[in-house]
């Protein structure tokens, strides 16, 4: 059997209306965002979720925590589902990091990591979620880095093509880790 994995990004944060490239740095998630993160409970509470793996980033653990209270659905964070790190530029302007992405996909951000890193450790993450979720349908929640492995590893699409395409936001994505994946 195969794992279904339903990935939403973490709900609008004031470093997003602001423009800022949150990258490591934790976020806060503006009211707006915290609108969004319920409407992603009501839209996903009855969805035959077994678990909701979250990044251990503040944005996105605030995400889970206002979609899902209560602990009906187990969250469990997950370092590995980090944005990636843009080390001395965690908190530049968006328009700035986004006209380095393409340059990030091999060599790392000073002091920090590059993009086929992420990827690394998102397959690292699958890996997991292959052995001991097989079968069931999870939610995860994270950054616009781990989509883009997601779309790499499981899509096949170039992550080079990836970093350099327009963020176009929407009510999740679903992806299929086939039984026996193994990366």
């Amino acid at each position: 059997m195969a794992v279904t994995i339903v990935y939403e990004t973490h709900s609008i944060t004031t470093d997003n209306e602001a423009g800022t490239a949150t990258g490591w740095l934790p976020g806060e998630l503006s009211p707006r965002g915290r609108e969004l993160a319920r409407s992603l409970g009501e839209r996903r509470r009855d969805d035959g979720l077994a678990a909701v793996f979250t990044s251990d980033l503040r944005r996105a653990v605030q995400t889970a925590e206002i979609a899902f209270p209560g602990g009906e659905i187990p969250i469990r964070r997950d370092a590995r589902l980090r944005e990636c790190d843009y080390g001395e530029w965690n908190g530049m302007p968006v328009a700035r990091l986004a006209a380095e992405r393409s340059a990030r996909v091999d060599e790392p951000w000073p002091g920090g990591q590059s993009y086929r890193q992420v990827v690394e450790q998102t397959r690292d993450f699958l890996r997991d979620l292959a052995a001991g979720w097989d079968g069931r349908r999870v939610l995860v929640i994270a950054h616009s880095a781990n989509r883009w492995a997601l779309d790499h590893l499981l899509g096949g699409e170039p992550l080079e093509k990836l970093v350099d395409a327009p963020f176009a936001w929407r009510e999740g994505w679903t992806y299929t880790l086939p039984d026996g994946w193994d990366g």
